[in-house]
């Protein structure tokens, strides 16, 4: 027997067919086959209506609402929680048991909270409502402390600008850094599936650079390939104030080095050329100079192929030179969020 697709029907139409065929069996005494015939129905469904009339009468006939449900049954202050707690919180500080926000983690953190349960599906569309985009991760160590970090934006560094104006120092953010000849940035197009290979020497080698810039633009940097002591450290302080007119204010990180005795038993002696504060502890992101760092990193020696050491050396060299022809590419340095408070 051939049927008639009653879900081309409207709901409406679709009701009055079911009650139609409900009457059919239970007021007129055709049997669930004869009244499937009848109304050109198949016969699963005559035995379901009648199944659910038994049930629960006319009531269990009517059609349901068709399409997406216009509620959410995640209600507003729940999301407005859960937007709190993956901004706030990782999900190992709230016992979930992953490492990084991810579509699975909200979905638990959904289920346990509120005992809503939802698709991953479902929850990547929670995530892009609320704005949340998938990223990396920037690590921060434990052991910072941010009240020191406040101390310092709101009092120590305002207290060291005042103090530079008054008597006439530059001030200069100096860090150290070491680079490798495996280092590689960037992309390169291939074809999909095909991971491009780029050629280069199986050597491995590296060089180190210390380097202090300005929020005028000034970069003074040195390349060595020795370990970074205290007597190195000295030669470049030696070689700032022979290279800047006036007093240098330089302000480092906490590196052993830079704190040792023999540093500063050599800043005593030249107290009247050169003063150096610190940073607070573990607090990278303060330092302008971070950010020559990764240009130098990311342009002068990931994205060459230098075949030896001195080969590298030089690139650096070079692109370090020309950076500081430019200025105002050091001066752009301290426009990230971070370091906008040095730039004054």
């Amino acid at each position: 027997m051939r049927t008639d697709d009653a879900r081309t029907l409207s709901p409406t139409s679709q009701e009055d067919l079911r009650k139609r065929v409900i009457r059919s069996v239970f007021v007129n005494g055709l049997s669930q086959s004869e009244a499937a015939r009848t109304h050109r129905v198949s016969r699963t469904s005559v035995h379901n209506w009648c199944k659910a009339h038994e049930a629960g009468g006319e009531r269990r006939l009517r059609s349901n609402k068709r399409g997406r449900p216009r509620e959410s049954p995640l209600k507003g202050h729940q999301a407005a929680t859960v937007v709190n707690l993956v901004r706030d919180n990782c999900p190992d500080q709230l016992k979930l048991g992953f490492a990084l926000w991810s579509r699975a983690a909200v979905q638990k953190l959904l289920a346990e909270r509120f005992g809503v349960h939802r698709s991953v599906w479902t929850i990547g569309r929670y995530l892009q409502r609320w704005n949340f985009t998938p990223q990396k991760p920037v690590q921060k160590a434990y052991e910072k402390d941010p009240q020191a970090v406040q101390q310092w934006l709101d009092e120590d560094y305002p207290a060291i600008r005042r103090k530079a104006g008054r008597e006439g120092a530059e001030i200069h953010w100096g860090d150290q850094m070491a680079m490798r000849s495996d280092h590689q940035t960037g992309t390169s197009y291939s074809p999909k599936g095909q991971t491009p290979v780029v050629p280069g020497t199986g050597q491995r080698f590296r060089c180190n650079l210390i380097s202090t810039v300005t929020n005028r633009g000034t970069v003074r940097f040195m390349i060595f390939t020795r370990r970074f002591t205290a007597a190195l450290m000295i030669e470049f302080l030696q070689r700032l104030i022979r290279d800047v007119d006036g007093k240098v204010f330089l302000i480092l990180d906490q590196h052993p080095v830079h704190r040792s005795k023999q540093v500063t038993r050599w800043l005593d002696a030249h107290a009247d050329q050169l003063e150096v504060y610190f940073l607070p502890g573990y607090s990278p992101e303060l330092n302008p100079d971070e950010y020559l760092n990764q240009d130098v990193k990311a342009n002068a020696v990931g994205r060459q192929r230098p075949s030896d050491q001195a080969q590298m050396i030089s690139q650096v060299r070079t692109y370090l030179q020309s950076t500081q022809k430019q200025p105002e590419i050091v001066r752009g340095y301290f426009d990230h969020p971070d370091v906008t408070y040095a730039a004054r």
